[in-house]
């Protein structure tokens, strides 16, 4: 009853349905039922499927023991609805699976997702600015040419010039490595950096290059707090007030100094319902729509724990700087809540990290289309958020690093092309160096006398001692 493991790459969610459908179909026991005086063979109870199919997924390292009995629940409707299985009368086509012992069995065949056919993105190939291009808006035509006056003087260079003796001048452009440029670097690197964690031949089928913003990347990486969390331009794109205040007020329970109204027997749970109901009518997921396949596909590195953290790393740096700011501030409180064991049951009969993924997983994690895993792989991804969110919230520190070097390098480059002998000076080469400070001739060191001595000699007896 083992699942294949799906590692990361396009169509992960549809491989993880097909996946399921045929575990599901091959597996599952199927038994002779009775109901109503008549009896019915090769079929199963709503129970029955129940327990088989959560046990499977809870053993499965695609989704893992997270997985409750509702979620299973949820995912039998949909296999009932997408004639997975059809009910003992053959009715399928409706989400109206119960927990009950209501019979169920398998049509002749049960159709597999087709993988969606998407359109090819292009490559987008960063072209850096090349010392004879010329600046935009700008032209052979009309470069600016200070007016000549031809005299003697002038009429015998052109000449020289025109019969070959002198080679002509050619005017060439510096360009500087802009804030723009800059920008293209970090998201290029950025982009490769997590090609190669996924080991993915391409990125185009995963992610679309076009929407990611490299104005995004550069904010989360230097506009932030002491405590690393993301600080925003834009105040008006904050987290409300009341919510902030809400969040505070959980993530410090019961030591609040921003409770300004006395508390009543269920607050906590008052409060936890407000900024439920916050994040649940956000229009966008905090990881946006465009970047659903690209945290499903890291969600098959969770075997290799450091690298699905490095490429969580990346992934939620290309976030809006207002989508980053309020994921972490989330994670924060979800993590302390749980912690928290002074904090009262916010719901009866269900536990509160438990809690906390069915609450607020579908506001982190969700698709523009109807995918048919998605509750079960945010599920999966906010668990691991909760157990990582400290590093995976954090820049990483190697990509960083060597982007920068990157930078300077061309910085340092660029400087020599136009500068060469201001460069020469300040960054000598070992062949000037040697020209200017050449190497003295160093004395040998004298032989000293003693050294040719025997070593010293430990103190022998002899017979003119003898008494």
């Amino acid at each position: 009853m083992e699942h294949r493991i799906v590692g990361p790459g396009p169509y992960r969610a549809t491989k993880l349905w097909n996946e399921t459908v045929e575990l599901f179909r091959a597996r599952m026991p199927l038994r002779k039922h009775r109901c109503r005086f008549k009896s019915y063979e090769h079929c199963f109870t709503a129970t029955e499927a129940v327990d088989w199919l959560h046990e499977l997924l809870r053993c499965s390292q695609n989704f893992g023991p997270e997985v409750t009995r509702k979620q299973t629940v949820q995912l039998l409707k949909k296999f009932l609805k997408n004639h997975v299985i059809e009910d003992i009368k053959g009715k399928w086509g409706q989400e109206d699976f119960e927990d009950n012992r209501h019979l169920y069995r398998f049509p002749p065949s049960s159709p597999l997702k087709p993988y969606p056919k998407k359109p090819l993105y292009q490559k987008n190939i960063i072209k850096f600015p090349e010392w004879n291009d010329l600046p935009p808006g700008t032209s052979k035509e009309n470069i600016p040419v200070r007016p000549v006056v031809l005299n003697s003087e002038m009429w015998f260079k052109r000449h020289s010039i025109a019969i070959g003796e002198v080679p002509a001048c050619r005017l060439v452009h510096r360009r500087q490595l802009t804030e723009a440029n800059v920008e293209e670097i970090w998201k290029s690197m950025t982009l490769s950096y997590l090609q190669k964690i996924l080991g993915l031949d391409s990125l185009e089928e995963v992610l679309d290059v076009k929407f990611v913003n490299s104005k995004f990347i550069v904010h989360n990486v230097y506009s932030v707090s002491k405590q690393g969390v993301v600080i925003l331009d834009d105040k008006s794109k904050e987290l409300p007030h009341w919510v902030l205040s809400a969040m505070k007020c959980l993530a410090n329970w019961p030591n609040c100094s921003d409770l300004k109204q006395p508390m009543y027997l269920g607050f906590e749970k008052d409060v936890f319902k407000t900024i439920a109901d916050y994040y649940g009518h956000l229009k966008e997921p905090l990881l946006t729509f465009h970047l659903f396949d690209a945290f499903v596909s890291v969600l098959g590195l969770l075997q290799k724990e450091k690298m699905a953290v490095e490429a969580f790393q990346i992934c939620c740096l290309l976030l809006p700087p207002e989508n980053r700011r309020k994921l972490q501030l989330l994670m924060r409180m979800m993590a302390r809540i749980c912690l928290n064991k002074e904090m009262p049951p916010l719901c009866e009969g269900l536990g509160t990290r438990t809690l906390m993924v069915q609450t607020f997983s579908r506001c982190i994690l969700c698709s523009k289309d109807e995918v048919d895993l998605d509750e079960l792989l945010a599920a999966r991804l906010v668990t691991f958020l909760m157990d990582n969110y400290q590093e995976i919230l954090k820049v990483p520190l190697a990509l960083q690093t060597s982007i920068e070097e990157r930078v300077a390098h061309l910085r340092r480059v660029q400087f020599q092309r136009s500068y060469p002998e201001v460069y020469q000076e300040r960054f000598p080469t070992p062949e000037s160096e040697a020209l200017l400070f050449p190497e003295k001739h160093k004395p040998k060191p004298q032989l000293l006398m003693w050294a040719l001595r025997k070593p010293f000699q430990p103190f022998q007896r002899t017979r003119s001692f003898r008494m």
